[in-house]
């Protein structure tokens, strides 16, 4: 008997959102929203800051009743006009998709001469994945992506699905939010770690741009371990395989990797591409179990819970997260400390170095105190 799903009775994130990044990553230039002007504000709004033009149709009372077909028809021409894009998306909300807009219809009788992906999409779905998987096909069917791209994406959705089902915010019916452990109490461990000689891996295993900021956490552990003399001690890996994932997100990966470098950082094992956070955990553990089986401890950041327990065990955790739901799930699995980025997700759009941590600048001026 297959097992029941679980009733989430937490907010979830939006599928239209998910959509929304996706087109991001796929470099669209604008991307219209097509229902009320007030659907994902937000995040359309945090999208601006990293490069990406969205507008809406605005669709009002009177476009639940009679649809918005013109609308978006004329918002089409308008953004060619505006931006001169060589790339548009054109994403559904719950209301044009309830009262069953053909957004292809609109875009057909817009006759543009770029390439338009449309996602017909709204957030009444558990999973957010799929306004990635919606977004994804279309650009598939607009000759944006080929089909191994298209595949490996897939598993991928599926793999990221499985981790939050099984250790993150969708693994429990209600998550309370946590801002996780003092950052001051986490720093003051780490440095006492590496003063005592223990020896650590420094895991970034994270998704996509969120990688400037849980980047620094490895460069600010580095600069501990070099002010204590301890660099031998430490071992960095990090998910920046810039030949893999769309192409925002190898850009990413590049970033990242110059700014390792630039900070004299190396880069130990490399454990895959800026997207697979669901997958990196299999490369992990086996490096683990063949090179670093008697380590003490670990500071893992990102997507900690896809890393399993089973290659972790007998190390002291300390995770960081930009998720306020995810700290029960990580004490839960047996990380002893569970750092929360709060603020992390609007200091990652539209930045191309990596940016400081409130856990990296803690742990620095913790260094400045007794050095």
């Amino acid at each position: 008997m297959a097992e029941k799903e679980i009733s989430i009775i937490h907010p979830r994130p939006s599928s239209i959102v998910a959509a929304l990044y996706t087109l991001r990553d796929l470099d669209v230039d604008v991307a219209i929203l097509h229902g009320p002007p007030g659907c994902s504000f937000k995040h359309a709004r945090l999208l601006e800051e990293d490069g990406i033009h969205v507008v809406t149709t605005g669709l009002d009372e009177n476009g639940f009743v009679f649809g918005g077909h013109d609308k978006l028809v004329a918002l089409i021409n308008k953004s060619i006009e505006l931006f001169n894009p060589r790339l548009i998306g054109v994403v559904g909300t719950c209301a044009s998709m309830i009262i069953g807009e053909e957004m292809h219809e609109a875009v057909l009788e817009a006759n543009p001469d770029i390439p338009v992906i449309e996602v017909e999409v709204h957030a009444g779905y558990h999973n957010n994945t799929k306004g990635v998987l919606f977004a994804l096909e279309s650009a598939l069917d607009a000759g944006i992506i080929d089909r191994k791209e298209f595949e490996r994406q897939e598993h991928l959705l599926k793999k990221a699905t499985e981790v939050e089902k099984r250790a993150g915010a969708a693994s429990k019916e209600y998550l309370a939010p946590s801002r996780g452990d003092v950052k001051y109490t986490v720093a003051k461990r780490i440095f006492e770690l590496l003063q005592e000689g223990k020896r650590g891996l420094v895991i970034m295993n994270a998704k996509k741009e969120t990688g400037y900021m849980f980047a620094d956490i490895t460069l600010a552990v580095n600069e501990a371990a070099k002010a204590l003399g301890k660099e031998a001690n430490i071992v960095n890996m990090a998910n920046v395989d810039d030949s893999l994932g769309l192409p925002r997100v190898r850009q990413h990966a590049e970033n990242i990797m110059k700014g390792f470098k630039e900070h004299g950082v190396e880069i130990r094992e490399i454990i895959g591409g800026m997207d697979e956070y669901p997958i990196a955990g299999e490369l992990v553990s086996e490096l683990i179990k063949e090179k670093y089986p008697d380590y003490d401890f670990a500071v893992i950041t990102g997507v900690p819970h896809a890393l399993p327990m089973e290659c972790l065990r007998g190390m002291e955790l300390i995770s960081v997260t930009n998720g306020p739901r995810q700290v029960l799930p990580l004490k839960e699995m047996g990380h002893e400390h569970v750092v929360v980025e709060i603020d992390l997700h609007p200091k990652t759009l539209g930045v191309s170095k990596i940016v400081n941590s409130e856990l990296g600048d803690t742990l620095r001026e913790i260094i400045k105190e007794n050095l």
